[in-house]
Protein backbone atom coordinates (compact mmCIF):
# COMPACT_ATOMS: atom_id res chain seq x y z
CA UNK A 1 0.00 0.00 0.00
CA UNK A 2 2.46 2.61 1.16
CA UNK A 3 4.84 2.36 -1.85
CA UNK A 4 2.04 4.21 -3.68
CA UNK A 5 3.06 7.26 -1.70
CA UNK A 6 6.70 6.71 -0.72
CA UNK A 7 7.97 6.13 -4.27
CA UNK A 8 5.96 8.66 -6.24
CA UNK A 9 8.04 10.79 -8.59
CA UNK A 10 6.79 13.74 -10.64
CA UNK A 11 8.53 16.46 -12.62
CA UNK A 12 8.17 20.10 -11.62
CA UNK A 13 6.27 20.80 -14.86
CA UNK A 14 3.77 18.00 -14.22
CA UNK A 15 3.44 19.05 -10.59
CA UNK A 16 2.52 22.59 -11.62
CA UNK A 17 -0.06 21.21 -14.07
CA UNK A 18 -1.59 19.05 -11.32
CA UNK A 19 -1.71 22.11 -9.06
CA UNK A 20 -3.79 23.95 -11.68
CA UNK A 21 -6.15 20.99 -11.92
CA UNK A 22 -6.68 21.19 -8.17
CA UNK A 23 -7.15 24.97 -8.28
CA UNK A 24 -10.03 24.65 -10.75
CA UNK A 25 -11.45 21.41 -9.37
CA UNK A 26 -14.83 22.78 -8.19
CA UNK A 27 -15.52 24.06 -11.71
CA UNK A 28 -14.19 21.00 -13.51
CA UNK A 29 -16.24 18.67 -11.30
CA UNK A 30 -19.38 20.61 -12.19
CA UNK A 31 -18.39 20.48 -15.85
CA UNK A 32 -18.08 16.69 -15.79
CA UNK A 33 -21.35 16.37 -13.87
CA UNK A 34 -23.10 18.70 -16.34
CA UNK A 35 -21.80 16.79 -19.35
CA UNK A 36 -23.23 13.59 -17.91
CA UNK A 37 -26.56 15.05 -16.77
CA UNK A 38 -27.22 17.09 -19.93
CA UNK A 39 -26.70 14.02 -22.10
CA UNK A 40 -23.58 15.37 -23.79
CA UNK A 41 -21.47 12.29 -23.03
CA UNK A 42 -24.24 10.03 -24.31
CA UNK A 43 -24.50 11.93 -27.61
CA UNK A 44 -20.74 11.81 -28.11
CA UNK A 45 -20.61 8.14 -27.16
CA UNK A 46 -23.29 7.23 -29.71
CA UNK A 47 -21.41 9.19 -32.40
CA UNK A 48 -18.56 6.70 -32.04
CA UNK A 49 -15.27 7.18 -33.85
CA UNK A 50 -16.69 9.79 -36.25
CA UNK A 51 -17.28 12.12 -33.31
CA UNK A 52 -19.89 14.79 -32.65
CA UNK A 53 -19.69 18.51 -33.39
CA UNK A 54 -20.88 21.17 -30.98
CA UNK A 55 -23.74 21.87 -33.39
CA UNK A 56 -24.88 18.24 -33.10
CA UNK A 57 -24.45 18.30 -29.31
CA UNK A 58 -26.41 21.56 -29.11
CA UNK A 59 -29.30 20.21 -31.18
CA UNK A 60 -29.61 16.80 -29.50
CA UNK A 61 -29.15 18.05 -25.92
CA UNK A 62 -31.31 21.16 -26.24
CA UNK A 63 -28.59 23.58 -25.16
CA UNK A 64 -26.86 26.51 -26.86
CA UNK A 65 -23.86 25.84 -29.05
CA UNK A 66 -21.90 28.12 -26.74
CA UNK A 67 -22.75 25.86 -23.79
CA UNK A 68 -21.78 22.78 -25.75
CA UNK A 69 -18.51 24.42 -26.76
CA UNK A 70 -17.28 25.47 -23.32
CA UNK A 71 -18.07 22.06 -21.84
CA UNK A 72 -16.49 20.18 -24.74
CA UNK A 73 -13.32 22.25 -24.53
CA UNK A 74 -12.83 21.69 -20.81
CA UNK A 75 -13.68 18.06 -21.54
CA UNK A 76 -10.55 17.96 -23.69
CA UNK A 77 -8.45 19.47 -20.94
CA UNK A 78 -9.76 16.95 -18.42
CA UNK A 79 -9.20 13.99 -20.74
CA UNK A 80 -12.92 13.22 -20.77
CA UNK A 81 -13.09 13.89 -24.52
CA UNK A 82 -10.74 13.52 -27.46
CA UNK A 83 -10.55 15.42 -30.75
CA UNK A 84 -11.41 13.26 -33.74
CA UNK A 85 -9.38 15.63 -35.98
CA UNK A 86 -8.01 19.14 -35.78
CA UNK A 87 -9.99 20.59 -38.68
CA UNK A 88 -12.91 22.95 -38.15
CA UNK A 89 -15.58 22.27 -37.10
CA UNK A 90 -14.08 20.24 -34.28
CA UNK A 91 -15.62 16.86 -33.60
CA UNK A 92 -15.33 15.17 -30.24
CA UNK A 93 -15.21 11.53 -29.23
CA UNK A 94 -15.33 9.92 -25.80
CA UNK A 95 -12.02 9.43 -24.00
CA UNK A 96 -11.38 6.65 -21.50
CA UNK A 97 -12.14 8.96 -18.57
CA UNK A 98 -15.40 9.99 -20.23
CA UNK A 99 -16.29 6.32 -20.71
CA UNK A 100 -16.04 5.68 -16.96
CA UNK A 101 -17.97 8.83 -16.06
CA UNK A 102 -20.77 7.72 -18.40
CA UNK A 103 -20.83 3.96 -17.82
CA UNK A 104 -19.05 3.00 -14.58
CA UNK A 105 -21.45 2.46 -11.67
CA UNK A 106 -18.89 3.24 -8.97
CA UNK A 107 -18.02 6.55 -10.62
CA UNK A 108 -21.71 7.42 -10.91
CA UNK A 109 -22.37 6.63 -7.26
CA UNK A 110 -19.35 8.66 -6.12
CA UNK A 111 -20.21 11.61 -8.35
CA UNK A 112 -23.86 11.72 -7.22
CA UNK A 113 -22.75 11.52 -3.59
CA UNK A 114 -20.27 14.36 -4.05
CA UNK A 115 -22.84 16.50 -5.88
CA UNK A 116 -25.95 15.91 -3.77
CA UNK A 117 -24.54 15.28 -0.30
CA UNK A 118 -21.17 17.03 -0.11
CA UNK A 119 -20.80 19.80 -2.66
CA UNK A 120 -22.60 22.69 -0.99
CA UNK A 121 -21.17 21.98 2.43
CA UNK A 122 -17.61 21.34 1.25
CA UNK A 123 -16.75 25.04 1.38
CA UNK A 124 -17.02 24.79 5.17
CA UNK A 125 -14.29 22.13 5.42
CA UNK A 126 -11.76 24.58 6.84
CA UNK A 127 -14.25 25.60 9.54
CA UNK A 128 -14.86 21.93 10.37
CA UNK A 129 -11.14 21.27 10.70
CA UNK A 130 -10.92 24.13 13.19
CA UNK A 131 -14.07 23.35 15.18
CA UNK A 132 -14.20 19.55 15.04
CA UNK A 133 -17.86 19.79 13.99
CA UNK A 134 -19.62 19.08 10.65
CA UNK A 135 -20.02 22.73 9.73
CA UNK A 136 -21.16 21.91 6.19
CA UNK A 137 -24.25 20.09 7.47
CA UNK A 138 -25.92 23.45 8.10
CA UNK A 139 -26.71 23.71 4.37
CA UNK A 140 -29.43 21.13 5.07
CA UNK A 141 -30.54 22.20 8.54
CA UNK A 142 -29.61 22.29 12.22
CA UNK A 143 -28.38 18.89 13.38
CA UNK A 144 -25.36 17.70 15.31
CA UNK A 145 -24.65 14.83 12.89
CA UNK A 146 -25.97 13.71 9.53
CA UNK A 147 -27.27 10.49 11.08
CA UNK A 148 -29.92 12.42 13.01
CA UNK A 149 -30.87 14.15 9.75
CA UNK A 150 -31.01 11.19 7.34
CA UNK A 151 -34.75 10.61 7.46
CA UNK A 152 -35.40 14.34 6.99
CA UNK A 153 -32.95 15.20 4.21
CA UNK A 154 -34.29 16.07 0.73
CA UNK A 155 -35.24 12.94 -1.25
CA UNK A 156 -32.43 13.27 -3.79
CA UNK A 157 -29.85 13.72 -1.03
CA UNK A 158 -31.17 10.62 0.76
CA UNK A 159 -31.12 8.65 -2.49
CA UNK A 160 -27.49 9.50 -3.21
CA UNK A 161 -26.43 8.93 0.40
CA UNK A 162 -27.96 5.46 0.60
CA UNK A 163 -26.74 4.53 -2.91
CA UNK A 164 -23.21 5.42 -1.84
CA UNK A 165 -23.49 3.55 1.46
CA UNK A 166 -24.97 0.41 -0.06
CA UNK A 167 -22.83 0.24 -3.18
CA UNK A 168 -19.71 -0.41 -1.18
CA UNK A 169 -20.81 -2.57 1.75
CA UNK A 170 -23.23 -4.76 -0.21
CA UNK A 171 -20.49 -5.93 -2.54
CA UNK A 172 -18.73 -7.68 0.36
CA UNK A 173 -21.83 -9.40 1.78
CA UNK A 174 -21.60 -12.64 -0.28
CA UNK A 175 -18.07 -13.28 0.99
CA UNK A 176 -18.78 -12.10 4.53
CA UNK A 177 -21.89 -14.23 5.14
CA UNK A 178 -20.15 -17.65 5.20
CA UNK A 179 -17.56 -16.30 7.65
CA UNK A 180 -20.16 -14.83 10.02
CA UNK A 181 -22.32 -17.97 9.92
CA UNK A 182 -19.46 -20.45 10.21
CA UNK A 183 -20.41 -21.05 13.86
CA UNK A 184 -24.17 -20.88 13.19
CA UNK A 185 -25.17 -17.91 15.37
CA UNK A 186 -28.81 -18.16 16.43
CA UNK A 187 -29.24 -14.47 17.32
CA UNK A 188 -27.35 -11.65 15.67
CA UNK A 189 -27.40 -7.96 16.55
CA UNK A 190 -26.94 -5.62 13.59
CA UNK A 191 -25.67 -2.36 15.10
CA UNK A 192 -26.24 0.63 12.85
CA UNK A 193 -28.53 -1.54 10.71
CA UNK A 194 -29.47 1.40 8.52
CA UNK A 195 -31.96 0.23 5.87
CA UNK A 196 -31.80 -3.45 6.95
CA UNK A 197 -29.77 -4.60 3.93
CA UNK A 198 -27.51 -6.85 6.03
CA UNK A 199 -30.32 -8.14 8.26
CA UNK A 200 -32.35 -9.20 5.23
CA UNK A 201 -29.29 -10.76 3.58
CA UNK A 202 -28.56 -12.71 6.78
CA UNK A 203 -32.12 -14.05 6.96
CA UNK A 204 -31.99 -15.12 3.33
CA UNK A 205 -28.66 -16.87 3.91
CA UNK A 206 -29.60 -18.65 7.14
CA UNK A 207 -33.18 -19.96 7.56
CA UNK A 208 -33.31 -19.83 11.38
CA UNK A 209 -31.24 -16.85 12.52
CA UNK A 210 -33.01 -14.10 14.48
CA UNK A 211 -31.72 -10.58 13.87
CA UNK A 212 -32.08 -7.48 16.03
CA UNK A 213 -31.40 -4.15 14.32
CA UNK A 214 -30.12 -1.56 16.78
CA UNK A 215 -30.15 2.00 15.50
CA UNK A 216 -31.49 5.51 15.99
CA UNK A 217 -35.28 6.03 15.66
CA UNK A 218 -35.07 7.73 12.23
CA UNK A 219 -33.18 4.86 10.66
CA UNK A 220 -35.41 2.26 12.36
CA UNK A 221 -38.45 3.70 10.54
CA UNK A 222 -36.82 3.11 7.15
CA UNK A 223 -35.56 -0.35 8.15
CA UNK A 224 -39.01 -1.50 9.29
CA UNK A 225 -40.55 -0.74 5.90
CA UNK A 226 -37.85 -2.70 4.09
CA UNK A 227 -38.14 -5.66 6.46
CA UNK A 228 -41.90 -5.81 5.95
CA UNK A 229 -41.48 -5.66 2.18
CA UNK A 230 -38.93 -8.48 2.31
CA UNK A 231 -41.25 -10.65 4.43
CA UNK A 232 -38.96 -11.09 7.44
CA UNK A 233 -40.96 -9.31 10.14
CA UNK A 234 -41.13 -12.57 12.11
CA UNK A 235 -37.33 -12.90 12.28
CA UNK A 236 -36.07 -9.31 12.43
CA UNK A 237 -36.71 -7.20 15.53
CA UNK A 238 -35.81 -3.60 16.26
CA UNK A 239 -34.11 -1.87 19.13
CA UNK A 240 -34.13 1.93 19.24
CA UNK A 241 -31.00 2.89 21.12
CA UNK A 242 -28.03 5.24 21.23
CA UNK A 243 -24.92 3.06 21.23
CA UNK A 244 -22.82 5.94 22.58
CA UNK A 245 -24.84 5.78 25.80
CA UNK A 246 -23.57 3.63 28.66
CA UNK A 247 -25.47 0.36 29.14
CA UNK A 248 -27.40 0.41 25.85
CA UNK A 249 -30.47 -1.80 25.81
CA UNK A 250 -29.41 -4.83 23.78
CA UNK A 251 -30.30 -8.54 23.89
CA UNK A 252 -27.90 -10.15 26.36
CA UNK A 253 -28.19 -13.60 24.77
CA UNK A 254 -26.99 -12.67 21.27
CA UNK A 255 -24.03 -14.72 20.07
CA UNK A 256 -22.92 -12.48 17.18
CA UNK A 257 -22.71 -8.71 16.72
CA UNK A 258 -22.38 -7.18 13.26
CA UNK A 259 -21.08 -3.70 12.50
CA UNK A 260 -20.85 -2.82 8.80
CA UNK A 261 -19.41 0.59 7.98
CA UNK A 262 -20.56 1.68 11.41
CA UNK A 263 -17.44 2.37 13.45
CA UNK A 264 -15.98 4.70 10.82
CA UNK A 265 -18.79 7.08 11.83
CA UNK A 266 -17.02 7.74 15.14
CA UNK A 267 -13.73 9.03 16.49
CA UNK A 268 -11.19 6.52 17.91
CA UNK A 269 -12.16 7.51 21.44
CA UNK A 270 -15.84 7.01 20.65
CA UNK A 271 -15.09 3.63 19.06
CA UNK A 272 -13.41 2.48 22.27
CA UNK A 273 -16.40 3.72 24.29
CA UNK A 274 -18.92 2.02 21.98
CA UNK A 275 -17.09 -1.28 22.27
CA UNK A 276 -17.01 -1.00 26.07
CA UNK A 277 -20.74 -0.23 26.14
CA UNK A 278 -21.76 -2.98 23.74
CA UNK A 279 -19.31 -5.44 25.26
CA UNK A 280 -20.89 -4.98 28.68
CA UNK A 281 -24.36 -5.56 27.20
CA UNK A 282 -23.37 -8.55 25.04
CA UNK A 283 -20.31 -10.08 26.74
CA UNK A 284 -20.21 -13.51 25.09
CA UNK A 285 -20.44 -12.90 21.37
CA UNK A 286 -18.32 -12.75 18.25
CA UNK A 287 -18.01 -9.13 17.12
CA UNK A 288 -17.70 -8.78 13.35
CA UNK A 289 -16.49 -5.44 11.97
CA UNK A 290 -16.69 -4.85 8.20
CA UNK A 291 -14.75 -1.81 7.00
CA UNK A 292 -13.04 -0.57 3.81
CA UNK A 293 -9.63 0.14 5.35
CA UNK A 294 -7.70 2.47 3.08
CA UNK A 295 -4.28 0.95 3.71
CA UNK A 296 -5.59 -2.51 2.79
CA UNK A 297 -6.67 -1.57 -0.73
CA UNK A 298 -5.19 -3.25 -3.81
CA UNK A 299 -5.36 -0.13 -5.96
CA UNK A 300 -4.30 3.46 -5.37
CA UNK A 301 -7.60 4.75 -6.81
CA UNK A 302 -9.51 2.84 -4.12
CA UNK A 303 -7.35 4.28 -1.37
CA UNK A 304 -7.86 7.77 -2.83
CA UNK A 305 -11.64 7.36 -2.80
CA UNK A 306 -11.55 6.38 0.87
CA UNK A 307 -9.24 9.27 1.79
CA UNK A 308 -11.66 11.61 0.04
CA UNK A 309 -14.59 10.03 1.89
CA UNK A 310 -12.89 11.00 5.15
CA UNK A 311 -13.48 14.64 4.18
CA UNK A 312 -17.22 13.95 3.98
CA UNK A 313 -17.10 12.79 7.60
CA UNK A 314 -15.19 15.94 8.54
CA UNK A 315 -17.44 18.57 7.00
CA UNK A 316 -20.82 16.85 6.61
CA UNK A 317 -21.26 13.80 8.86
CA UNK A 318 -19.86 14.38 12.34
CA UNK A 319 -16.61 16.35 12.27
CA UNK A 320 -14.42 13.78 14.02
CA UNK A 321 -14.33 10.43 12.19
CA UNK A 322 -12.71 9.09 9.03
CA UNK A 323 -11.98 6.05 6.91
CA UNK A 324 -9.42 4.27 9.03
CA UNK A 325 -6.21 2.34 8.56
CA UNK A 326 -6.11 -1.23 9.87
CA UNK A 327 -3.97 -0.46 12.92
CA UNK A 328 -6.04 2.61 13.84
CA UNK A 329 -9.38 0.84 14.06
CA UNK A 330 -7.96 -2.36 15.57
CA UNK A 331 -6.22 -0.38 18.32
CA UNK A 332 -9.36 1.64 19.08
CA UNK A 333 -11.44 -1.54 19.40
CA UNK A 334 -8.85 -3.30 21.55
CA UNK A 335 -8.73 -0.27 23.87
CA UNK A 336 -12.43 -0.92 24.43
CA UNK A 337 -11.57 -4.26 26.02
CA UNK A 338 -11.42 -6.59 23.02
CA UNK A 339 -8.90 -8.80 21.28
CA UNK A 340 -8.62 -9.38 17.54
CA UNK A 341 -9.16 -13.07 16.76
CA UNK A 342 -9.06 -13.14 12.98
CA UNK A 343 -8.82 -10.89 9.93
CA UNK A 344 -10.11 -11.36 6.40
CA UNK A 345 -8.96 -8.94 3.71
CA UNK A 346 -9.90 -8.22 0.09
CA UNK A 347 -13.58 -9.16 0.40
CA UNK A 348 -15.62 -8.08 -2.59
CA UNK A 349 -14.56 -5.95 -5.52
CA UNK A 350 -13.75 -3.03 -3.21
CA UNK A 351 -11.31 -4.85 -0.91
CA UNK A 352 -13.29 -4.83 2.32
CA UNK A 353 -11.79 -6.09 5.57
CA UNK A 354 -13.76 -8.29 7.98
CA UNK A 355 -12.35 -8.39 11.51
CA UNK A 356 -13.57 -10.70 14.29
CA UNK A 357 -13.10 -9.61 17.91
CA UNK A 358 -13.90 -11.17 21.27
CA UNK A 359 -14.36 -9.37 24.56
CA UNK A 360 -11.53 -9.86 27.04
CA UNK A 361 -12.59 -11.60 30.26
Amino acid sequence: MFPFYANKKISALDAKYEAQRIAFMPLTFQSAYSMRELGILEVISKAGSTGASTAKISKECGISEYGAQVLAEIGLGMGILKLVDENEPFKYSLGKIGFFILHDEMTKVNMDFAQDVCYEGAKFLKDSIKSGKPEGLKVFGKWNTIYEALSQLPPQVQKSWFAFDHFYSDIAFPEALPIVFRNSPRKLIDIGGNTAKWAIAACKYNPVVQVVIADLPGQICVAKKNVESAGFSDRIEFCETDILRENPELPFDADAVWMSQFLDCFSPEEISGIMRNVGSAVPDADFFVLEPLWDMQKFEASAYSLQATSLYFTCMANGNSKMYRFSEIANAIEKGGFILRESHFNLGANSYSLLRFRKLN
